[in-house]
């Protein structure tokens, strides 16, 4: 009977935290997809990337909302079960609250290590590929490019500049400036239409001129109509990799570096002022560790009874803990710096909650403060 006891319950907080958790960030996906749908457009990114970034940008949303699922999921079904009476069942068929507990703190870790595969593998690995299909794109969709009265560099070595667009999609005084290394091409248009032509996609210009310098050489000609080629275009992107889109091995050669004072420079380690790097470790490594805590907390509520005067207030206490746990780990990560002895009490820090949060659990349990 008690294996069914646990196996109920941990089936109950289950289900309920897999609904929280891909509800949630579902949630948090559309509203960023939309975002990501205007910026791609302005870019001129075909559908293709915009699917894959905005599907590759889940793994780092359900890695921000997991900490609150898992304090939420947890508090919820013990809450539950608590209105319900079922806990009364759970106790006079034997089961202990401190074997529960204890249970919940060690399925706890599982999920430490599930957070940690999240962020120092899956994460970085997911906004690698992401930003690298944004680095190799090319840009398809140039209507969205042109926005009346706005200069626009998306494309590199690109401006466009139109005055106005008209109901017939055809744009007014248009200024085009393409410039490589050594040369530059200036082109004033008085009017500018998009076109097929065959299978390519052109921008049609009428009556205007065009002014080429190459190497100093300057020519210039006029023309009633003249087509503007858009293959093989390329956005202004950032060439070097984010810390965020790092791997963790990267990281940790980064801060390697800097304690063993190797003065050769390493490709996107900010040797000099490697706090980011700090920052992002810890985010990876050390904020899952609040995870247990979390769960401990929520553990709690199996202690409050609701015929024990002060129920809510306690309910509100038990979760204003949890909420300040979250708060805790986000906010440490501004604390970061230098300083080895700050960083490593940081680093102390959740154990030293989860201790001090058992040690008070095992405190009621014994002089029973609060009665199951």
């Amino acid at each position: 009977m008690k294996k069914i006891i646990y196996q109920k319950i941990l089936l109950d907080c289950l289900i309920f935290f897999l609904i929280a958790i891909f509800g949630i960030s579902s949630i948090i996906w559309v509203f960023q997809a939309v975002n990501f749908l205007d910026i791609m457009i302005e870019d001129g990114r075909n559908y293709n990337v915009y699917i894959l970034f905005t599907l590759l940008s889940f793994p780092k949303i359900i890695s921000k909302v997991l900490p609150f699922c898992i304090f939420f999921s947890f508090s919820y079904i013990f809450i539950k079960y608590e209105m319900k009476n079922e806990l009364v069942i759970f106790w006079n068929h034997g089961i202990e609250k401190i074997k529960v507990i204890n249970f919940f703190l060690i399925l706890s870790f599982f999920v430490l290590l599930l957070q940690t595969i999240l962020l120092t593998i899956i994460v970085p690995k997911s906004q690698e590929i992401a930003k690298d299909q944004i680095r190799t794109s090319s840009v398809d969709y140039f209507e969205g490019l042109i926005k009346p009265q706005k200069f626009n560099d998306t494309v590199k070595g690109l401006t466009i500049y139109a005055e106005e667009k008209n109901s017939e999609n055809e744009f007014k005084n248009i200024y085009i400036k393409k410039s490589s290394s050594n040369a530059f091409q200036i082109t004033f248009a008085k009017k500018g239409v998009f076109e097929i032509k065959g299978k390519r996609k052109i921008l049609a210009l009428y009556d205007g001129q065009t002014l080429n310098n190459n190497d100093g050489k300057i020519t210039n000609f006029k023309f009633s109509k003249s087509d503007f080629g858009l293959e093989n275009m390329v956005s202004h992107v950032v060439v070097h990799r984010k810390l965020q889109e790092q791997s963790t091995i990267e990281l940790i050669r980064c801060v390697k570096s800097v304690y063993e004072n190797i003065e050769k420079e390493i490709l996107n380690c900010p040797i000099s002022n490697p706090r980011n790097v700090y920052k992002e470790l810890f985010k990876r490594l050390i904020t899952p560790f609040y995870l247990p805590l979390l769960i401990l907390i929520a553990s709690i509520n199996l202690l409050i009874s609701k015929e024990k005067v002060g129920y809510l207030k306690y309910r509100f206490l038990v979760f204003l803990f949890g909420l300040l746990a979250i708060i805790i780990s986000e906010s440490s990560l501004g604390l970061i710096d230098k300083n080895s002895i700050n960083n490593i009490f940081l680093i102390l820090v959740p154990p030293i909650l989860m201790i001090v949060t058992y040690a008070i659990i095992i405190f009621k349990l014994k002089f029973n403060l609060v009665k199951g």
